[in-house]
């Protein structure tokens, strides 16, 4: 060990250890160095759509390095080693802002964000297609909006010609087009062309007409007004220009003047375009200001008109002052990391530690300084890491940091006490400072005795902030050494020295005054008291008046004697200085004062304070006694050197804000304050200031009334005292709250979209007047005379766009409707618009006719007789009538009548068969709902028969199923069920009334019959309806009774008065005896206060689980149950009961004092509660005195005066009229007390002139009209050396104060700081969470113990506790051990969710158990109770256990079991009574108790349904639409009686929830016949049996297919490529086939005869594709009928539509007549533009024909539209032959007028030498010589032997790879069109085969290569020579038949390639 020595010459040496002196460790280590970007990315980058952007995060330092990226502030990596982000494919989402977060071991940064923006083109939206303006006014025509960025360069176009800006034309900023003093040439079409100058796309608009009105009247001059104003513009200096622009109209124009003014000054240079511009080149900030642009008629009287708007110019953040790269710090000390940054506006700073924001609220000890700068206060090991301040504005952003590494250094006493020596009564400092982090914690010793320390202070030592120690006064028994000892968490330090004491001489006999005779001896006398130590002497010294040995308390000076001492060390004997003290307490105020003076002046005092003075002198020895007090001196007041603190301002109403502060420092107050004054005015703008004052200094809040709605204000406050108005506060800004828009919106546009739908336009109201934020609009419809029943549908608002659009739908149709749209505000609605009339469309659905008779019935005819529809949804426009005999479809036959026709005669019919009949009536929209009748004709139909078999099932409270079987049709269908039933009283002789009715339901087997009353006996009866009459009535059913149901009555006449101070006195009225749906147990009294309690009252019958003679005592007597808690607090429920009387009247007692409570009455049966009494009830508690004000705490405690605060009390009790604050020294009697009175607002005193180091009780108690209410009290202590508390000891919880729900918690408080704790906050985590919860944070400060209840049974939790006093909160306590709570009772009961009879002595119950965590424990098992329900008398429940959620069935009644499994769902309950009904109800149980039980549930037992399914079902399909299916019935012993009938359920297959049906057959038979199905159709099968109690299990379903039938129509008609004389006709394949489509026919025929004859065309198309054909024969302007049936073994019902030929209305007008021009094969078709109808030209066809009067046909299509000419290769046409050709243009309205036809030319070629017959010989005659000379090649090798074998080798060779076979494949021809097409589609592109060196190929035409125009060529493609060479290789394909046109040099779009281009097969060039 290293010992460091230290002596000097008063002390021997003394060693400390090294390791007391120095331990210094930093966090960094040595070679890491902090994360760094080399480069910052630059602040936007512009990409294209589906480009690859890869993004770089440069950036070095101790690796390894990891990367993060964000997007728009969400992560969208994880931390990796990648520093790069790839984007493969850019699209529109991935615009945005990104950044990279870099980290290493050493800390992280954020790196300066970098926006991505992606180029991209959308489609214009749709606008108004047309505008008017009247003569001599300015058009304004925006430009249709389009999604683009950046924004497109915008192009106008009037008629096809571009429009540029001239002195009537101005194309504004956003492109707007405004063409000034409108003439008439002015009218036409205009429309843009938007170009992409990044992507270089381009669109062009929907044109938009504009119409000039008023023309022709006189040209008056018109006033000048400003069309386009100049908007408010930011522009980012730097940038290389900006422009405003002001556009003004006039009438006449050329007298029209613009000039500029900027702040008012002229402006005259950057004017443009007419003076309409103003530009500002490299704009600064000294160019923002206020731009006006003034338009003036020159030599006219009219006045001028001026706009204008302010230019901001914004300026980048710079940094005034960054910190250092690298600072170091020690622990608790105070760090100041600097960062200033200045900009326009002025930029925010934001600062982040380790790329994590850094919140003050969240962290206290980091605080962001006014500069920006970030203060660190009590720096811990953990605050090392990367800091980084952002700089951020409009304008951009800027980032600098810093790495601050924290220091850990162990104490070192930098500068220790020295041996000293002192006088007795004087003070004496011992000096220890220290040095270390933590700051070391110093504790003075003298021998073993600690004298000063943290927690240690003896009277007279004082330890100083230094860590010095003051001893005053000095006594003798001081003497001694002292050691100052510092410690810290690294280590002790200490260091001693000795104190010498020594004792004052004095002179306690002064020498007396004498007169001698002179020359006489004189003895002066001095007698004097002296430390040992001290010799003393006496000398006689003439004093004079600059002698230097004065004294400043004598006025003159005589000849006097002293006594001088005299010390070891010699020293001199003047005055060295003086100090001067000042009172309260009494300090140093000036220390060096010349020992010269006489009078010095004191500077730094406190105005409007008084002071006192005291001098003391100083010389070597030390200081000497005090100078007598000066008078005491009062200083003038001066105006307040500080404003108000803590200035808040909060909006309250529209039309005002609060203001609340707190008055300023004391220190700066200089007087006593008199008042406020409040500033205010509107922010940001030019408006004079208002002014407030308030005269009394008390009140510290005013509420601004009278201000602007929804308006940002400024506001300052000063305060003033009698010397004047002090220093205002830093400005406040708040808005006032939302008001309600004062205008409608406008433009309001209403009309019918269909039948039920209206169309809403609108524009915004001007912002100025929506005051607030628009949330969004109202859509009103209401019918004339129905304003109450309004449709409104909320619209959100929509920013982007001008006009809104929203539709409102469900409306009636056909009915006339008032509109009107509103907009609305958070506080409410605006006013509407002026309402619009209008009508919704026709429609036909839901139009229903009745048939209301059948007469005049003869074999072959009959009469049908019908009513007009009830609501015909539009004008009746006649009746569509058709019949068909039955299930036989085709045999079906229409006819339309007019609307004033109700009856018609049907003829031919056959005799004795069964007809359906059908009526709907039409409207303009169609037909509407079928009524639908059976008839057999020559049988007269007759009153129907009675149904039978009624059963009844599932019977609720309010209603009932019936099953029936139907009786007698009576020959023709019914078309109405009735039910009809005794109600309450059932009888032989009572009446039976209509309960129910369905109609048009004719196959109905079974109904619900509801609106019934609940607790009711019913007995019911049915009659079916046909167009005859009514049946007689069916048997009676059962009697049964409607289960109980809540209460449809709130009881009445409620009445509510005052009692007492706690308590209410409620009456009510009990409503009569049917509406109480069940047996009244009882009343709820709900009710809802202001304050802070919540009432609920309830018998406590409901639960019924009462011994009998329990029961009769609630039937007889009410008794209510009280629930109350504290609101919005999570304490339980209490409850109390109360017997209630006749009266039915309450007395609510322990009720909250002065609480306005909220009260409704409600009864319930013991199914639920019933309607609470309306409307509520409102009344208040009486007042009383007040509890004691809350929250007592002392932010401010100086050594002679606190300021407190406190809340007003929790329980107020009445009005608070006035506090009262009293205070006293703890060690006085109450009598002491000082005692003030403050008004009711004031919420803070502040106390003056009290005891330095005292303790003071505080008290204060609030006043209301009833009296002074208890006192709170509170200690506080008057010293300034106040910390935080320490943290409580770690929580204990002993087991044995563990409960359920509540938990028992201790600690031991820790040191409170010299400042009394005043609550304890705990906390609590339930485990295994992570969060912890504020379980109370006001505890009192008295406590060490608190119960924690609001706990969940059988959970595990932890604790921890922190203490509060006035500096702040102390830090969390260690957590507790983890505790769990004990079981409880389950809180839930199970939900019982099916109760059904499953045999005749059982039911089965299904449930789902309560959640596990409402258990409370380990669930052991469920309770069953059940009773038997007999109305006239109640019996008592019987109990059934099941020991365990999974046991058996059969262990029902078992001893109880437990088992760790909640599986078990459902339990069977037997051994019950036939024909009885019971009530169920269930609970759970666990070890401690069981839970509430479930609602109760009511049951019949004694029907039970069957519980087995119908077996083997069978089925056999007996034609296209019929089923025979068969089955046996269930096993006998689960029929549960007998078997009434099945239910046969079928649907088509994997289509259940559309199709499914339900046959119902009312004998126990085991077949049916299913009809009416769909053909060709799988179909699943399940089949149930029913008994009187209900439905049984369906079988599982079986499968069948009906046989094929004919199919359903068509399932649309479709037109396309519409021209004069052809049209392209596509469908869709039937919705039912019903079998397999063979093939479809087509039928056309004109409508009308054209030339006197009317042609009829029929097409069969084979196969079921394709589904459309091009009809090319038709005639120009004649409309067609088209029809079109399927067809599977037989013809299906076609689907028929008409279609005109020719151009529709807004098609294209015909382009110029085409001319030819020819360039070898090629051909180009030139034509010029026609009139592009009401929309665009988006696409031109070129249609051909052979000359000799063939049909037109489409030869090219999809030519671009900016193209007037085109060019394709003759190939596609037929050789030789003269065509003709037109062109024809198309928009979005069709196909429009074709052109002229050209001048005919010919597709006839020159022949190429290789066709003439010369050379075809002579390649005949090459040929045959070169194969002669090969076999004479051969035979001369043959006759060699030797080489026999390699020869037939090589022959073999040759043939299989040299020379390669080949087949030359064919090339159709069509002879029936006249150019080559494949499938109506013409070929763009080819694939050729090929095969070089034997091997297969296959390549594709390069697209702009050229045809090789060869003999090779020739010889392929002619037919002629289709078989030259018949050997084929296998593998190669067929040249498709059709090539493409050519290219030219001209346009030729993609798919136009070049036709036929193929490369020369190899192999076969050379062979020939």
């Amino acid at each position: 060990m290293f010992t460091c020595c230290r002596s000097n010459s008063v002390f021997p040496q003394k060693q400390f250890p090294l390791s007391h002196i120095l331990s210094f460790s930093l966090y960094l280590p040595a070679d890491d160095v902090p994360p760094y970007f080399k480069t910052e990315p630059v602040p936007s980058q512009l990409h294209l759509e589906r480009n690859r952007l890869v993004l770089t995060c440069m950036a070095e330092g101790s690796w390894p390095l990891e990367f993060k990226w964000i997007h728009n502030d969400t992560e969208i990596t994880r931390f990796s080693l990648e520093y790069r982000y790839l984007i493969p494919s850019l699209d529109r989402s991935h615009a945005g802002f990104y950044r990279c977060i870099v980290r290493n071991r050493v800390g992280a940064l954020l790196q300066r964000r970098t926006e991505v923006q992606v180029a991209y083109m959308g489609s214009f939206e749709e606008g108004e297609r047309a505008q008017a303006v009247s003569q001599g006014e300015g058009a304004v025509i925006p430009a249709p909006r389009i999604r683009c960025f950046p924004q497109p360069q915008v192009t106008w176009f009037r008629d096809g010609r571009k429009i540029p800006p001239s002195s009537r034309i101005a194309i504004t900023l956003d492109n707007t087009l405004v063409i000034l003093s409108t003439v008439a040439p002015d009218a036409g079409r205009y429309y843009v062309q938007a170009v992409n100058d990044k992507n270089g796309e381009n669109k062009t608009g929907q044109p938009i007409t504009l119409s000039v009105e008023n023309v022709g009247g006189p040209a008056d001059p018109i006033a000048p007004t400003i069309v386009i104003p100049p908007r408010n513009t930011s522009v980012i200096s730097g940038t290389s220009e900006v422009t405003v622009e002001c556009v003004a109209n006039a009438r006449p124009l050329i007298k029209l003047s613009i000039s500029w003014k900027k702040d008012g000054v002229p402006v005259r240079s950057g004017l443009s375009d007419f003076n309409r511009r103003l530009t500002v080149l490299s704009p600064v900030v000294s160019d923002s200001g206020f731009y006006e642009c003034e338009a003036v008629l020159r030599s006219s009287s009219v006045p001028s008109v001026s706009a204008g708007a302010y230019l901001h110019v914004l300026e980048p953040p710079q940094f005034v002052k960054e910190p250092e790269k690298h600072i170091t710090a020690e622990m608790e000390k105070v760090v100041d990391i600097p960062c200033q940054a200045r900009g326009v506006p002025q930029p925010d700073i934001v600062w982040y530690k380790d790329a994590v924001p850094i919140s003050p609220v969240k962290t206290p000890r980091y605080r962001v300084l006014a500069g920006g700068s970030l203060q660190v206060n009590g720096l811990l090991p953990d605050d090392t890491g990367m800091f980084q301040c952002f700089a951020r504005n409009q304008a951009g952003e800027v980032q600098t940091n810093t790495y601050l590494a924290v220091t850990s250094i162990a104490p070192n006493i930098t500068a220790g006490p020295s041996d000293s020596t002192v006088i007795d009564g004087m003070s004496v400092i011992l000096h220890c400072e220290t040095s270390g982090a933590p700051r070391p914690a110093i504790t003075w010793q003298k021998g073993e005795r600690v004298l000063a320390s943290g927690s240690v202070q003896l009277p007279r030592f004082t330890l100083l902030e230094s860590g010095s120690l003051l001893i005053s006064p000095s006594h003798l028994s001081d003497a001694g050494t002292y050691t100052c000892m510092a410690s810290n968490s690294r280590g002790i330090d200490e260091a001693s020295a000795d104190l010498v004491v020594w004792a004052r001489t004095r002179i306690t006999n002064p020498p007396q005054d004498q007169s001698v005779i002179k020359g006489t001896k004189a003895t002066m006398t001095c007698g004097v008291t002296h430390d040992p130590s001290v010799s003393v002497r006496c000398a006689h010294i003439h004093l004079t008046a600059n002698n230097c040995c004065k004294h400043k308390s004598f006025a003159f000076l005589k000849k006097y004697f002293y006594a001088n001492a005299t010390i070891s060390s010699p020293s001199s004997l003047c005055i060295l200085h003086y100090l001067l003290y000042t009172d309260a307490p009494w300090t140093v105020l000036l220390a060096n004062i010349e020992p010269e003076s006489a009078a010095v002046t004191v500077n730094g005092l406190i105005p409007a304070r008084s002071y006192q003075f005291r001098l003391c002198a100083v010389n070597d020895v030390g200081k000497g006694q005090f100078s007598k007090e000066t008078d005491r001196v009062s200083l003038p007041e001066e105006p307040p050197s500080a404003p108000p603190q803590n200035v808040i301002a909060s909006g309250r109403t529209n039309q005002s804000i609060m203001i609340q502060w707190q008055p300023p420092p004391e220190s700066h107050q200089n007087g006593i304050l008199r008042g406020y004054i409040i500033r205010y005015r509107l922010t940001g703008l030019p408006v004079d200031i208002q002014y407030k004052n308030i005269s009394n200094p008390d009140v510290t809040n005013l509420l601004l009334e009278d201000l602007i709605i929804w308006t940002n204000y400024e506001i300052e406050v000063a305060a003033y005292n009698g010397a004047g108005l002090g220093v205002y506060s830093h400005k406040v800004t708040e808005w006032t709250l939302q008001g309600v828009p004062t205008i409608a919106p406008g433009n309001v546009k209403a009309e019918p979209v269909n039948s039920t739908t209206i169309r809403f336009t609108w524009t915004a109201p001007n912002p100025q007047f929506i005051n607030g934020i628009n949330q969004g609009y109202k859509l009103l419809a209401w019918e004339p005379g129905k304003e109450d029943e309004m449709t409104i549908v909320t619209v959100r608002p929509n920013f982007q766009d001008s006009v809104h659009v929203g539709h409102i739908t469900g409306l009636k149709k056909f009915s006339e409707y008032f509109t009107s749209v509103l907009c609305f505000t958070t506080p409410g609605d605006g006013p509407r618009s002026p309402p619009r009339r209008l009508r919704t469309h026709e429609d036909s659905e839901f139009l229903l006719t009745h048939i209301s008779s059948f007469t005049e019935i003869l074999d072959t005819s009959l009469k049908v007789s019908w009513r007009e529809p009830n609501e015909k949804n539009g004008i009746l426009t006649g009746y569509r009538i058709s019949w068909e005999e039955y299930n036989r479809t085709n045999t079906r036959v229409t006819h339309y009548l007019p609307n004033v026709t109700l009856e018609y005669r049907v003829t031919g019919l056959t005799a004795l068969t069964t007809y359906t009949i059908e009526v709907a009536g039409m409207t303009s929209k169609g037909q509407g709902q079928l009524s639908s009748s059976t008839i057999s004709s020559g049988v007269p139909p007759e009153l129907p028969g009675p149904p039978t078999n009624l059963a009844i099932s599932n019977i609720g409270p309010r209603s009932v199923t019936l099953q029936f079987k139907p009786g007698y049709d009576g020959k023709t269908s019914i078309s109405r069920w009735q039910v009809e039933g005794q109600v309450g009283v059932i009888g032989e002789n009572e009446d039976w009334v209509m309960v129910h009715q369905l109609a048009n339901e004719p196959d109905a087997r079974s109904l619900e019959v509801s609106s019934l009353n609940p607790y009711t006996f019913y007995r019911f009866r049915m009659r079916q309806v046909n167009i005859v009459g009514t049946s007689p009535p069916s048997q009676p059913s059962r009697k049964i009774q409607t289960l109980q149901a809540p209460p449809d009555m709130a009881p009445a006449n409620v009445t509510l008065r005052t009692a007492s101070e706690t308590s209410l006195w409620l009456r009510w009225v009990v409503f009569p005896e049917p509406d109480r749906n069940g047996l009244i147990l009882g009343y709820k009294v709900c009710k809802h206060f202001h304050q802070s309690f919540f009432f609920f009252f309830r018998a406590t019958e409901s639960e019924c689980l009462f011994p009998l003679r329990e029961i009769i005592l609630i039937r007889l007597f009410f008794y209510f149950q009280v629930v109350y808690k504290e609101k919005d607090s999570d304490s339980p429920l209490k409850f109390w009961t109360v017997e209630g009387n006749a009266s039915h009247s309450v007395q609510l007692t322990g009720l909250g004092k002065y609480v306005l409570y909220e009260i409704q009455v409600l009864a319930f049966t013991r199914i639920g509660d019933g309607r609470p009494s309306t409307p509520s009830i409102l009344e208040r508690t009486l007042d009383d005195v007040p509890g004691p004000p809350v929250v007592i705490l002392f932010p401010e405690v100086r050594t002679t005066s606190v300021r407190l605060i406190w809340q007003p009390p929790s329980q107020p009790n009445g009005i608070i009229l006035a506090y009262q604050i009293t205070y006293r020294l703890n060690s006085t009697n109450s009598n002491t007390a000082t005692f003030d009175v403050l008004n009711s607002s004031a919420r803070q005193y502040t106390v003056t002139g009290l005891r330095p180091e005292s303790v003071y009780v505080f008290r204060i108690r609030a006043q209301t009209r009833k009296g002074w209410g208890e006192a709170a009290e509170a200690l506080v202590v008057t010293t300034e050396k106040r910390a935080r508390p320490q943290p409580t000891s770690r929580p204990t919880v002993p087991q044995e104060n563990v409960l359920a729900r509540s938990v028992l918690l201790s600690w031991e408080p820790g040191s409170d700081g010299l400042s009394p704790v005043r609550y304890y906050t705990v906390q609590v985590r339930e485990l295994p969470e992570k969060n912890w919860t504020v379980h109370s944070a006001s505890v009192s400060h008295e406590s060490s113990s608190y119960i924690v209840d609001r706990l969940k049974p059988f959970t595990s939790y932890q604790f921890r506790v922190k203490a509060t006093n006035d500096i702040g909160d102390s830090d969390y306590s260690e957590e507790s051990e983890a505790i769990t709570t004990l079981q409880d009772a389950p809180d839930e009961s199970p939900t019982i969710l099916t109760v059904t009879p499953h045999t005749t002595t059982s039911v089965l119950i299904c449930w789902q158990p309560p959640p596990e965590e409402k258990i409370n424990g380990i669930l052991l098992g469920f309770r069953i109770r059940y009773r038997e329900l007999l109305y006239d008398r109640l019996r008592s429940f019987s109990t059934h256990a099941i020991s365990s959620p999974s046991t058996s069935w059969a262990e029902l009644t078992c001893k109880q079991k437990y088992h760790n499994d909640h599986s078990l769902t459902q339990y069977e309950l037997d051994n019950l009574t036939k024909h009885k009904r019971y009530e169920i109800r269930m609970s759970v149980y666990n070890a401690v108790g069981e839970g509430p039980t479930s609602s109760p549930q009511e049951v019949f037992v004694g029907e039970a349904v069957p519980t087995a399914p119908p077996q083997n079902v069978v089925i056999q399909s007996a034609t296209a639409t019929q089923f025979d299916v068969t089955w046996d019935p269930p096993p006998l012993e689960t029929q549960n009686g007998d078997i009434q009938g099945y239910k046969i359920f079928f649907w088509e297959y994997k289509r259940k929830n559309e199709t499914e049906k339900l046959r119902t057959l009312f004998l126990p038979e085991g077949g049916v016949k299913l009809k009416n199905l769909t053909g060709y159709t799988t179909y699943m099968i399940s089949v149930a049996a029913f008994n009187a109690a209900g439905d049984g299990p369906r079988s599982p379903p079986t499968r069948g297919r009906t046989q094929q039938a004919a199919p359903s129509a068509p399932s649309f008609i479709h037109f396309s490529e519409l021209t004069t004389t052809s049209v392209n006709v596509s469908w869709g394949e039937p919705v039912f086939p019903n079998g397999i489509i063979e093939g479809y026919r087509l039928i056309y025929e004109p409508c009308m005869p054209v030339d006197g004859v009317s042609k009829i065309v029929t097409v069969d198309v084979k196969g079921n594709a394709p589904l459309w054909l091009k009809i090319k024969d038709l005639a120009d302007g004649v409309t067609y009928n088209f029809r079109i049936r399927a067809k599977t073994f037989t013809y299906g019902p076609e689907v028929e539509a008409n279609i005109t030929t020719g151009p529709g209305e807004g098609a294209p007008g015909p382009p110029g007549e085409p001319y030819i021009s020819r360039y070898g094969s090629a051909l180009t078709i030139h034509w010029t533009n026609g009139d592009p109808g009401r929309a665009p030209i988006t696409r031109y066809v070129i249609e051909a024909r052979p000359s000799d009067e063939g049909l037109w046909d489409i030869l090219i299509k999809d030519i671009p539209k900016e193209v007037t000419s085109y060019t394709f290769n003759m190939d596609i046409l037929k050789q030789g032959v003269s065509y003709d050709f037109r062109v024809i243009g198309v928009n979005d309205y069709g196909y429009g007028s074709p052109s002229q036809p050209s001048p005919s030319i010919s597709a006839q070629k020159v022949a190429p030498f290789y066709e003439e017959w010369w050379f075809l010989v002579v390649v005949a005659l090459v040929g045959l010589i070169f194969i002669l000379l090969l076999v004479f090649i051969l035979i001369i090798r043959g006759q060699s032997k030797k080489y026999a074998k390699k020869s037939d080798s090589e022959m073999v060779s040759l043939d299989e790879s040299r020379f390669p076979a080949l087949e030359l494949n064919n090339r159709r021809l069509s002879v029936k069109n006249s150019f080559c097409r494949k499938n109506g589609v013409y070929t763009r592109s080819v694939k050729v085969s090929s095969f070089v060196s034997g091997s297969d190929s296959e390549y594709e035409v390069e697209p702009n290569r050229q045809k090789t125009h060869s003999f090779v060529n020739h010889y392929i493609s002619d037919p002629t020579y289709y078989n030259s060479w018949r050997r084929q290789q296998k593998g190669i394909s067929r040249p498709e038949p059709c090539a493409p046109p050519q290219h030219s040099t001209l346009y030729r779009p993609p798919s136009s390639l070049a036709p036929g281009s193929r490369a020369p097969i190899a192999g076969f060039s050379s062979f020939v």
